[in-house]
C-alpha cells in the first residue's frame, strides 16, 4: 500500500498541472477527499494521467480559449475515452473553441485550415476560410465581409459591403434588397461630400461648405474617388455615354471617377480668367453660367496605372501626359509635340463628343481601363469654325474661343482655347479599354 500511496501525489501534481494549462478541464481533476467507485488508483490512476496530458507544441499564434462548458460535473477523473467530444477534432489535444455562443469543431484557426486542407469549405468563411460561416451570410463576421468587400472593389462610400446600408457611418442593413437602408440615407449618400464623406454637399459643389473646399485645394494636387452612387458619378457616367456618337462602335461603361482637385493658386488663375470673360460678354445675364463655361472632354497619354483600383497617385515621368496633366493643368507651350500640327492652329483641343476624344486616348502601360479628362473649359463667345485655320495662335479677334462644327472638314465638333487659364481638369474618368 505504500507504494500506491507514493504514487497518488505524484498523479495529482501532474493533474493540477494540466488543469493549470487548461482551465476548462479543471472540474475534471480529482479531489483529494473521494475518488468515484471504479477510478483507477495507484499506478493505474498514474497511467491514466499520464494518458490524458495533451502533447504541448510550440507555436507563434496566439492560444485558443478553451470552452467553459466543456467539462463535466463528475469528480473522477474522465477516461480519455469519453473525453474526445469536447476535444479539437483536427488536433484532438486542445478544447474546442467557445465563442460564448456556440463551442466551434476547432480550436483555432490554424486547426481549422490544416483540417480543410488550405481549401475552402461550405461551411467556412468565404474570406478567411477558418471560422464557420454566420447564420445566412457567406462570412463569419462583418469584419471578414468588410474585408472582402473591399479586395473585390465591391465597396460604397463608407467601405461598407454589398447588403450593408451605403450611406456613410450606417451599418444597417438594406433595404428589399437595395443599396441603403432608408430614403433618407439613400439621399445623403448620393449627396455627400466628397472630402469629409459625412455631410451632404451643397448645390452644384461637390463640397458641404468652405472648409471642406478649402482644406481639399490645400491638399492639392490629388484625385479623390467619386463613390459610383454618387450623383456626380452618375453625372458624369450619363455624359460619357450620351455624347459617344461614333457610329459602329458601342460605348464602354465607366468604372471608376475622380474629382481633380487642383492647387489654390492654380484654381485662382481659373476662376480670374472666368470673370474677366463674364465681364466682357455678361452670359449670366443671358441665362448661360459665368463665362460661359462648358465641360468637354480631352484624351491623352497614359504611361501609369493611375486610375485603376486604388492607383490615386500621380507619376513622375515626362512621358505620361495625363500626370503632367492633373498636376500643372494644360500647358500650350506643349501644343504640337504630339500630333505635329493643329487644325485650328496652337491651341488647347477639346471636343463635346467624348468618343471624339477617345481617339486620342492611349496608354502605354499595361491596363484593363482607358483614361479621359473632363474639363471646365470658359467658351466665352466662340467663333463658329468649319474649315481649317492652322495658322491661328489666338482666337479671332472679338472671341474668347473657336467652335470647329461638325461639317466641312470635321466629322466632330471641337472647343480649341488658346490660353492655359481657359481650361480646367476637372474629373478623371476611367472606362473598359
Amino acid at each position: 500500500m505504500s507504494g500506491v500511496a507514493s504514487h497518488i501525489p505524484l498523479a495529482l501534481s501532474l493533474l493540477q498541472t494540466v488543469a493549470s494549462q487548461y482551465p476548462g478541464l479543471q472540474k475534471a481533476q480529482p479531489t483529494t477527499g473521494n475518488v468515484a467507485p471504479g477510478a483507477p488508483t495507484g499506478p493505474g490512476l498514474l497511467a491514466t494521467a499520464l494518458s490524458s496530458l495533451p502533447t504541448f507544441q510550440t507555436s507563434s499564434q496566439p492560444q485558443s480559449q478553451p470552452s467553459q462548458g466543456a467539462s463535466s460535473n463528475s469528480t473522477a477523473v474522465t477516461p480519455p475515452a469519453t473525453s474526445t467530444s469536447s476535444l479539437c477534432e483536427n488536433c484532438h489535444l486542445k478544447p474546442k473553441y467557445n465563442d460564448g455562443r456556440k463551442t466551434h469543431p476547432y480550436c483555432s484557426k490554424s486547426c481549422a485550415k490544416a483540417k480543410a486542407g488550405g481549401a475552402p469549405s461550405n461551411s467556412t468563411c468565404d474570406f478567411c476560410h477558418s471560422l464557420p460561416k454566420h447564420a445566412g451570410h457567406p462570412f463569419c463576421s462583418k469584419s471578414c465581409a468588410r474585408k472582402a468587400a473591399v479586395s473585390n472593389g465591391q465597396t460604397g462610400i463608407s467601405g461598407n459591403p454589398p447588403g450593408t446600408c451605403q450611406a456613410p457611418g450606417c451599418q444597417k442593413p438594406t433595404h428589399n434588397n437595395g443599396d441603403y437602408c432608408s430614403l433618407s440615407h439613400k439621399t445623403l449618400a448620393e449627396t455627400v461630400c466628397l472630402m469629409c464623406l459625412q455631410q451632404p454637399k451643397l448645390g452644384n459643389s461637390n463640397f458641404c461648405g468652405k472648409k471642406c473646399e478649402d482644406d481639399a485645394e490645400k491638399r492639392g494636387p490629388m484625385i479623390l474617388e467619386v463613390p459610383t452612387g454618387h450623383a456626380t458619378f452618375k453625372s458624369v457616367a450619363d455624359q460619357f455615354k450620351t455624347s459617344w456618337r461614333h457610329t459602329g462602335t458601342t460605348c464602354p461603361p465607366v468604372k471608376r471617377v475622380y474629382k481633380v482637385i487642383g492647387t489654390q493658386t492654380s484654381l485662382s488663375a481659373y476662376n480670374t480668367y472666368k470673370s474677366n470673360v463674364e465681364a466682357r460678354g455678361q452670359f449670366v445675364a443671358a441665362g448661360r453660367s459665368e463665362g460661359n463655361e462648358n465641360r468637354r472632354w480631352h484624351g491623352t497619354r497614359r504611361g501609369c496605372q493611375l486610375g485603376d483600383k486604388g492607383q490615386t497617385q500621380f507619376c513622375t515621368s515626362t512621358a505620361c501626359s495625363l500626370c503632367c496633366i492633373l498636376r500643372t493643368s494644360f500647358d500650350i507651350s506643349l501644343w504640337g509635340k504630339k500630333t505635329g500640327w493643329g487644325r485650328f492652329g496652337k491651341g488647347i483641343y477639346t471636343s463635346a463628343t467624348s468618343s471624339k476624344s477617345n481617339d486620342y486616348s492611349h496608354n502605354i502601360c499595361k491596363s484593363p481601363m482607358k483614361a479621359i479628362l473632363l474639363n471646365k473649359v470658359v467658351v466665352g463667345k466662340g467663333c463658329k469654325l468649319t474649315h481649317d485655320n492652322t495658322s491661328l495662335t489666338a482666337p479671332p479677334p472679338g472671341y474668347d474661343s473657336v467652335l470647329a462644327e461638325k461639317g466641312g472638314s470635321l466629322n466632330y465638333d471641337e472647343l480649341v482655347v488658346y490660353t492655359n487659364d481657359a481650361i480646367r481638369p476637372s474629373y478623371l474618368v476611367m472606362y473598359e479599354s
